[in-house]
């Protein structure tokens, strides 16, 4: 296969690895307590450099830098067009999008095309009348018998709708009063969006993770959606419904196929979209398009559920694998802006480290895409907050009984310095108090840190093609606390075996190969393991080369 082919059928998309930035806790270089997008840039060497020094990483993905009156942290855009000056400006941006090329790396923006800030000018046009040019630009309907039109409840809680005392009509709002929803159903509407997308485009942004996506389009004549059994629906309408006609609706597929060959016309682009849904994964895969003609990813958020069980991950691997289409590509992901993260979801005090390590090992070798969360890599935990600090939209309607995202938010612990490096000023948010002895720059010359073992595992899949576009096939021996599976390309075969507990456990390979240990948590890297019973200690991690075709000696 020829380097041009091989790039065709694996572009960067498939075999790299996706970093996300949460911008405002990244790094502030002015003071404000706030990052920007020149703390982005300097610390782009940090991310990749070119040599395992750094954390190897191939695209960035920037949570929303939009113009935003910051009720939802960005996700209520008021300007498609422009950076917020909170992150920087146009010419700054651009210069971010020249240095993270520089380095081969690719930049991935966050996309919130279903809903606008009420601020936007759009929105504010539709609202002064019912006359107005763009009045169908959102979704607006008449009450019911002095009531909301019907039962659509807001992620946020409470019904979807929002009365316009103004016009005297109810507005669509999924999330927060102050993010009304699009009409997608307009076809003026649509093109503007597809616009925003081409003016991103030609800026030389590489991909797009498309927010809340399946939302687009809602039922065209508004009937309200089943009620479920779920307690949870007691106290916030959303989960008390199954939602069949505020989302998924057929009209998406033609929509993701004509932002598909918007993107695919500029070369090497991508979309890729996150999928709302409760439990359901499978959607996911249906947006992959009917025929090569949708998502090139979708996020699958099942391992954000999974506790911390072998046999959770397998099913979850299983499932995925069995079920995407022909065409499609797997994407895994541990922790992200809106849920807890997985360090603090699975520590267990001093097994903290072990089990991050045995995570990373799992996201960074199966088949598919893997997105880390900025932070992760050095272990960086949830912080815990008084109701008073609560920023969360959700947090601040829901205390105590959910506190929120902004746990999982909080600046990046650069340095033992104050306020861990991040900035000179008071932060937006509180850092971790464990920031004097965890941060990047303390584990940097660590060769046993949490951030130099997710180096090992991104450059040696830099450097072994067969973890970047090999099969996968789970080795299922009914283990009750060990995960093992096979990457395969033709006679190059590389085993991954991961000890989830912390006791000594044995698994029987049933054939004799030799091992040849390419990154081991309890052996040599230059070991060699001769057995058919694997004797494994706690916590242990072995990823090996089956057999004499050893990719670190073929030059991978």
């Amino acid at each position: 296969m020829t380097e041009v082919e091989n790039k065709k059928q694996f572009p960067w998309w498939k075999t790299g690895v996706i970093y996300q930035i949460y911008p405002r806790s990244f790094l502030d270089t002015t003071g404000n307590g706030v990052g920007d997008l020149q703390g982005i840039i300097n610390k782009l060497d940090y991310l990749n450099d070119g040599t395992p020094d750094s954390l190897g990483v191939d695209a960035i993905w920037l949570s929303p830098i939009y113009p935003s009156h910051q009720v939802d942290f960005g996700y209520d855009v008021s300007d498609y067009c422009a950076i917020d000056p909170l992150f920087g400006n146009l010419d700054l941006f651009r210069e971010l999008v020249t240095e993270v090329h520089n380095r081969g790396m690719y930049l991935i923006l966050d996309l919130v095309l279903n809903h606008t800030s009420n601020q936007h000018p759009w929105f504010i046009e539709a609202r002064s009348s019912r006359d107005n040019p763009r009045r169908d630009w959102y979704i607006w309907r008449d009450g019911k018998k002095g009531r909301v039109p019907n039962n659509w409840g807001s992620y946020f809680g409470g019904s979807a709708w929002q009365w316009d005392q103004c016009t005297g009509q109810y507005y669509l709002a999924m999330f927060t009063p102050e993010q009304p929803d699009l009409n997608w159903r307009n076809p003026t509407v649509k093109q503007a969006l597809y616009e925003v997308v081409r003016f991103w485009l030609d800026q030389g942004v590489d991909g797009f993770r498309l927010d809340v996506y399946n939302q687009y389009f809602k039922d065209d004549r508004f009937r309200s959606n089943p009620r479920i059994g779920n307690p949870l629906g007691l106290v916030h309408r959303f989960w008390g419904q199954k939602h069949i006609f505020d989302r998924d609706r057929p009209e998406l597929f033609l929509v993701l196929a004509e932002m598909r060959q918007l993107v695919d016309s500029y070369p090497e682009r991508m979309l890729l979209g996150e999928t709302s849904d409760e439990g359901d994964f499978l959607k996911a895969s249906e947006y992959y398009g009917r025929s090569n003609d949708g998502l090139h990813l979708a996020y699958n958020f099942d391992f954000l559920s999974s506790k911390w069980n072998p046999a959770h991950f397998r099913a979850a691997i299983r499932k995925w694998e069995e079920n995407l289409p022909a065409w499609g590509w797997p994407t895994y992901v541990l922790s992200n802006h809106d849920v807890s993260r997985h360090f603090s979801r699975y520590n267990r005090g001093k097994d903290g480290i072990a089990r991050a390590k045995i995570a990373a090992a799992m996201l960074l070798t199966l088949r598919g895409t893997p997105t880390l969360y900025y932070g992760e890599e050095i272990g960086q935990a949830d912080i815990k907050l008084t109701r008073k600090q609560i920023l969360d939209p959700l947090g601040k309607r829901y205390w105590p009984f959910y506190k929120g995202r902004d746990g999982c938010r909080a600046p990046l612990q650069w340095t033992d310095y104050d306020q861990a490096g991040f900035s000179s000023g008071e932060p937006w948010l509180p850092v971790h108090p464990d920031y004097r002895s965890n941060n990047i720059a303390a584990q940097d010359h660590d060769p046993d840190s949490l951030l130099n073992f997710y180096r090992r595992l991104i450059w040696l899949r830099h450097r072994t093609s067969v973890l970047r576009t090999g099969t996968l096939e789970l080795i299922d021996r009914g283990h009750q606390h060990v995960l093992a599976y096979r990457r395969q390309i033709e006679e190059m075969r590389i085993l991954i075996i991961l000890n989830f507990s912390a006791g000594n456990q044995v698994i029987d390979l049933l054939k004799d190969n030799p091992l040849y240990i390419l990154v081991g948590t309890h052996r040599s890297d230059t070991a060699v393991v001769n057995d058919r019973l694997i004797n494994l200690a706690g916590y242990e991690i072995l990823i090996a080369c089956e057999g004499s075709n050893h990719p670190e000696k073929n030059n991978e």
